[in-house]
């Protein structure tokens, strides 16, 4: 209905002025090189109107002639951008289905299409990567760095690969360069961490370290890893102050405080993580310098007063007093120490060296030992440092597991139950 009434409208509008324009008096004359035209007012002006159409008309079909080898470029300039976005959802999805020959043909596709943009370098470089042509992807973020929008993909690609190929050196230049380029980004940092655990720069590890359990871990390694006993006095005192309870800390400070001279100050730093947390290594450390067994047993009752109904406290005594001769206190001790739940290979082992002091060789000596030994042979193992992401038992402690380099996840006892993955 609107449109009805346009219609109309404009016809009016148009009869409105056709109808003016033949009411119009007089005549036009004009003359142009002998030519002469004469002609009523109002067809005059209807003609020079025709004639005005006319040329605007031809203006602009002269415009878009003069135009279509710019349009032209446009058309071709669009249908390239759309082949190169195609091409880049194409090595996208190759790349997430792990294909990388097809991922390498659309990514060099891209490139034909886009040109070397920081996008089309990056999906070319880990395309080659996954291919396997390592120095092709090289090459690639090497191009990548040389751009100022790109560098630190580049620097990305290229630190990954100096880990990969476990070239230390290279690794740690690449991440200062990457790192003034993005200072404080989360993924540097924690690239630097890894690398600075591997190549056992714990001070700049421990830098670099979210979280206390890191922090502690790194501390106590560079305390261990110190050049110089002032240094290592330092650090150590540093790592213990964190948490006095852990048992590696405890041991370097009070190594470096005995190599120092200061043996009682050591005695008491071991006293304390005792009582924190009682561990073998800590005895043995308090017990080395005593040679006399009755003296042995002294500094153990003295060591392990702070957790006297610990299990390693009566294991440590039970030990202790075997070795004095002391048979009936060595029985009473290992037997509190099964009491409070120590049930380990060491504990029958014991038991068998305690039978055979004390019953020699008779017969139910005899069998006692031998029931003793069958027990240990079934027996929980004894504690280990073991990490708690892969599992892996190790006799010393480690900032980072060797075997599956995770950082911190060293923890006494027995070994950890990991999580099976569901089928």
């Amino acid at each position: 209905m609107r449109r009805v009434l346009g219609l109309l409208a404009v016809a009016a509008v148009t009869l409105g002025i056709a109808w003016w324009l033949a009411g119009l008096p007089g005549e036009i004359s004009i003359a142009i090189a002998g030519f002469a035209i004469e002609t009523r007012t109002g067809i005059g002006v209807l003609g020079a109107a025709i004639l005005l159409a006319a040329l605007l008309l031809g203006l602009r079909l002269m415009l878009a002639i003069l135009h279509i080898p710019r349009s032209l470029r446009a058309w071709r300039a669009r249908r390239r951008r759309e082949r190169g976005e195609a091409a880049v959802t194409t090595a996208l999805v190759s790349l997430a289905a792990a294909e990388p020959e097809a991922a390498r043909t659309a990514a060099r596709q891209a490139r034909d299409s886009l040109g070397d943009t920081p996008q089309t370098l990056l999906l070319a470089a880990e395309a080659s990567r996954l291919a396997g042509r390592d120095g092709e992807a090289e090459a690639i973020y090497r191009r990548m760095e040389g751009q100022a929008d790109a560098a630190f993909l580049g620097l990305r690609g290229l630190f990954r690969q100096a880990m990969a190929r476990e070239d230390w050196s290279e690794a740690a230049d690449i991440a200062r360069r990457a790192a003034k380029l993005r200072p404080g980004g989360a993924w540097m940092r924690e690239e630097r961490l890894a690398l600075a655990a591997r190549i056992g720069d714990w001070e700049q590890a421990q830098g670099l370290a979210d979280g206390a359990p890191l922090r502690l871990a790194f501390a106590t390694a560079a305390a261990l890893s110190a050049t110089s006993p002032d240094r290592e006095l330092t650090l150590a005192k540093r790592a213990w102050k964190l948490e006095r309870g852990f048992t590696p800390a405890a041991l370097a400070y009070a190594a470096a405080l005995r190599a120092a001279g200061r043996e009682s100050k050591a005695l008491s730093v071991l006293a304390e993580a005792w009582r924190e947390f009682p561990h073998p290594a800590l005895a043995e450390l308090a017990l080395a310098p005593v040679s006399e067994a009755m003296a042995r047993m002294a500094a153990a009752t003295k060591l392990s007063a702070g957790a006297p109904q610990h299990a390693e406290t009566h294991f440590l005594l039970a030990r202790t007093a075997l070795d004095a001769g002391l048979t009936g206190e060595a029985r009473r001790h290992l037997a509190a120490a099964q009491g409070a739940g120590l049930a380990q290979k060491r504990v029958f082992l014991l038991l068998a060296a305690l039978e055979a002091a004390e019953h020699g060789g008779d017969a139910a000596g005899q069998a006692a030992q031998r029931d003793a030994l069958l027990r240990a042979a079934s027996a929980e193992p004894d504690s280990a440092w073991h990490c708690d992401a892969c599992g892996t038992a190790h006799a010393a402690w480690h900032p980072a597991c060797p075997s599956c380099h995770a950082a911190g996840r060293l923890r006494w006892g027995g070994p950890p139950r990991l999580a099976l993955a569901a089928p």
